[in-house]
């Protein structure tokens, strides 16, 4: 079990002690259900931990226990795992610009990023036309509010720091991200000549693992590495902040042995020129 899991069980075990301890006498799970107006499934999946509670739920659970001072303490379990665990619809109920925010503040504390991409171009070193690309049809995934253009100037912003010579970016990208038409031919033609112009950036060592490579370990989810205290990683349904020790050493450990795998400098210059010319004939000068 997971230590997410773990917590979350913990969790419904302590909304279960409310429901028995209830001031007026032990309630039920259907009688408890009944003054919450949910269906009765939905207290069992929370007190097994078998659902994430959202706050406004334990807000709920606190006053229709009749403790309703124990909805700061519920919240405060809640916020501790989900620390770790950040839900794509929480975070973009208010669009994305507000996770490139958070994005801008990690970097701002950051020294040494190291990162690794199979499916895209990194963030950090899209073009605004290929950004716009991205926010897009996540937008459309998610269903969430659509603030592409602030979205675009805050993926942008945190481009500033490539230029800091106090900072350092290690980059690892796989060749099928350089291929990936997630945008129109054009943009990614224009982007790919972006990723040519920073091969040789003091700041910043771009690595490519081209197809053709052997691979030590299978090319799984991307990830970023912000020194040696937080790595950020996301799923389809969240983003995960890992803080602990043992995930930071395994997540270098991974950076480290794909690394074994990609070219960088001309190499990596060849591998990009090739992945242009492979567009179509009127997207590729």
């Amino acid at each position: 079990m997971t230590d997410y899991q773990t917590a979350r069980v913990a969790l419904g075990v302590r909304l279960r002690e409310l429901r028995s301890t209830a001031p007026g006498g032990r309630l039920t799970g259907t009688q408890l259900a009944a003054r919450l107006g949910w269906p009765q499934s939905k207290v069992s999946k929370l007190e097994l931990g078998q659902q994430t509670a959202a706050p406004e739920d334990l807000e709920k659970w606190a006053a229709a226990t009749g403790q309703p001072d124990s909805t700061a303490e519920l919240l405060a379990r809640l916020r501790g795992f989900e620390s770790h665990i950040r839900s794509w619809r929480r975070q973009l109920a208010a669009g994305h610009r507000p996770v490139q925010d958070a994005w801008y503040t990690e970097a701002s504390r950051t020294t040494l990023t190291r990162v690794w991409e199979s499916a895209m171009i990194p963030g950090i070193l899209q073009t605004a036309d290929y950004a716009r690309a991205i926010f897009t049809r996540y937008a459309d995934l998610m269903q969430s509010t659509r603030d592409t253009e602030e979205a675009v100037r805050g993926r942008l912003r945190r481009q500033e720091f490539l230029w800091n010579p106090e900072k350092r970016f290690e980059l690892i990208v796989s060749e099928s991200a350089l291929r990936s038409l997630v945008c129109p031919p054009a943009v990614l033609a224009a982007q790919l000549d972006r990723l040519t112009g920073l091969i040789g950036l003091d700041t910043v060592q771009l690595l490519i693992v081209p197809l053709s490579a052997p691979l030590k370990i299978p090319p799984a989810n991307g990830f970023w590495l912000m020194d040696d205290r937080l790595v950020i990683t996301e799923d389809w349904h969240a983003e995960l902040w890992l803080d602990d020790p043992d995930s930071i050493a395994l997540y270098g450990r991974v950076f480290e042995t794909l690394r074994g795998s990609a070219v960088d400098g001309p190499e990596a210059q060849k591998v990009i020129t090739r992945a242009r010319r492979s567009l179509p004939p009127n997207h590729a000068s």
